[in-house]
């Protein structure tokens, strides 16, 4: 032994002290090389997608992976993944001990900390990462214009998913590959240089894929221009439980979303998928029209640049923001605010949407029932409605809309539907399917029509306060409302006439509100008329309309002689 070595460092000359601390600190430097070197061979082979069985039927000794030139250390870490694969615990130990997956003070495997983003999101999205880390949702939907920051908040919730889920990889997906590396690839870099994490992730653009490094767990970046790649999709372990859609309106439509989600969640029992996108100009957009279904496992959230703090945007974003306004506001709102803008042709602007309370169907008490009949393709559309003549408000709060229904069967349906000697008005184009409504025990009434009835049933409704519709009971009832435009020539310019599809619930309505009508006479404007419900009042007598138009035609005031007029 070398006596030297037994002097304490509180004897020695400050010299000393930093030349024994040099020492060390090269000793440690070496030992830390070694182990560094031994956890990159050891996470490199973890990470490789081995199938079971092949290590051990492949290197069986060290002649042998010699013979494969590979490294003794890389033969003898190959060795104990067999031995592990086998059930050898004392190998599996070893190896994770080894590649820093394991704390060797517990003897668990190490987690990596959920970093806290509540500085890096915007307080409108409060809500929403709460519902989406307690997992109240599958889809996630969130639209906004320029600056809303949407993408940036969903790429710093998949990391932090993956921490959480450690068998859970990501796909993120554009309609176009060429637009992946600019775009979401570079979006996730960003949140994980945010988050902290960028040294816990390895990053290679071809194949495109960032990976966490202690785990194996990958985010994957495809085109949906290239399907293939997406059907033969397999993961080395786990599954892909995190999706991305990124500008969703580039898609074709639902039906290839859910052939994505069946391609790629397949075998996931518990998955976010986010969708993210500016609303387009369009009502009828398939984006657009999708989002007017409620499905309980998908939330929808809208946030815009105004709910962000102006320092994360800069003045020039802002300056532009501002000019546009000032320029173009239609397109401002658009752009920036991500609204629904339409393109002129839209026919109802007063709809309102909202979920009836218990309290609210309570004070609906003068419900009116329309029925249109439906077709081999087209549905039958039956609806029911509250109209308040006071404020003027229609409320819409129940449907059934389905195609291929016998009148048998839709009898059945409806009357589960109607208080005892309630009446239905329907399409008095169909006097057949009445009677046989009546013989099945409903009172079924043909709506009265007249020249240009669909004119002014549409022009009265137009002329509403607002008809507020319940999405969730009538989601066909809400989407012809809010979707339907008004008719265009091969030119694309709109014309004042409104097209015979995708209106039969809206035709039901026009139906169910028989005894309210617009009559329209030489030099006197269309006007709005009480004529009594028949539920209660019987039929109108011949000559009773005529008679209430000759008096409207010598009124002064003749809209609001008009709207008090009751016909008995």
């Amino acid at each position: 032994m070398n006596d030297e070595n037994l002097i304490p460092l509180s004897r020695r000359t400050m010299s000393e002290r930093r030349k024994i601390a040099r020492m060390g600190g090269i000793a440690s430097g070496k030992k830390r090389a070694q182990l560094k070197s031994w956890k990159e061979v050891i996470n490199a082979f973890l990470n490789t997608p081995l199938k079971p069985g092949r290590v051990s039927g492949t290197i069986k000794s060290l002649a042998e992976a010699r013979g494969m030139n590979l490294r003794a250390q890389d033969a003898m870490v190959l060795m104990q993944i067999a031995q592990a694969m086998k059930g050898n615990t004392k190998a599996f130990e070893l190896l994770v001990g080894l590649s820093g997956l394991f704390n060797e003070e517990q003897g668990e495997i190490t987690p990596l900390a959920i970093p806290d983003d509540t500085g890096l999101i915007i307080p409108a999205f409060d809500g929403l990462a709460a519902d989406i880390k307690r997992h109240l949702h599958t889809h996630y939907w969130i639209k906004g214009g320029r600056g809303s920051t949407k993408s940036s908040f969903i790429s710093l919730q998949i990391p932090k998913l993956m921490i959480a889920h450690p068998d859970m990889h990501a796909v993120v997906l554009r309609k176009v590959g060429n637009t992946l590396k600019n775009s979401v690839y570079q979006q996730i870099e960003w949140a994980l240089e945010r988050l902290g994490l960028l040294g816990e992730f390895s990053f290679k653009k071809s194949p495109m894929e960032i990976t966490l490094k202690r785990t194996g767990q990958k985010i994957l970046f495809f085109g949906v221009d290239d399907k293939a790649k997406l059907k033969s999709l397999k993961m080395p372990f786990g599954y892909v439980g995190l999706l991305w859609y990124e500008e969703l309106d580039q898609f074709a439509g639902m039906e290839e979303i859910r052939n994505i989600n069946q391609s790629v969640l397949r075998g996931s029992s518990l998955s976010w998928c986010f969708y993210s996108f500016n609303p387009p100009k369009s009502r009828d957009n398939w984006v657009n029209e999708e989002q007017l279904v409620d499905y309980s496992d998908r939330l929808i959230t809208a946030a815009n640049y105004t709910q962000v703090p102006p320092e994360w945007l800069g003045e020039q974003f802002l300056l532009e923001a501002d000019k546009l306004k000032a320029r173009n506001e239609t397109a401002y709102r658009h752009e920036y605010m991500g609204e629904i803008t339409g393109t002129g042709g839209a026919v109802f602007e007063n709809i309102q949407e909202k979920h009836f309370s218990a309290a609210d169907m309570a004070q609906f008490t003068a419900c009116r029932y329309g029925l249109d009949f439906g077709f081999a393709v087209d549905p039958l559309a039956f609806v029911v409605m509250h109209y308040d003549a006071k404020r003027e408000i229609l409320y819409i709060f129940d449907e059934i809309y389905e195609p291929k229904l016998t009148n048998r069967q839709a009898a059945a349906r409806i009357q589960k539907k109607l208080p005892e000697g309630a009446g239905i008005h329907c399409d008095s184009a169909e006097p057949k399917s009445i009677k046989e409504l009546k013989e099945l025990g409903l009172k079924a009434i043909g709506a009265r029509k007249g020249i240009d009835s669909v004119d002014f049933g549409i022009r009265w409704l137009q002329g509403l306060e607002a008809i507020v519709i319940d999405k969730k009971r009538c989601p066909n009832t809400y989407r012809e409302f809010v979707t339907y435009e008004y008719e265009q020539t091969k030119d694309g310019q709109y014309i004042s006439a409104y097209p015979d599809k995708n209106n039969h619930a809206i035709d039901a309505v026009r139906f169910g509100l028989d005894g309210f009508h617009a009559v329209s006479m030489a030099g006197v404007p269309p006007v709005q008329i009480w004529l009594p419900d028949f539920n209660t009042a019987g039929a109108v007598k011949p000559g009773e309309v005529e008679m209430v138009a000759a008096v409207a035609l010598k009124a002064t005031k003749a809209a609001a002689v008009l709207r008090d007029i009751k016909v008995k």
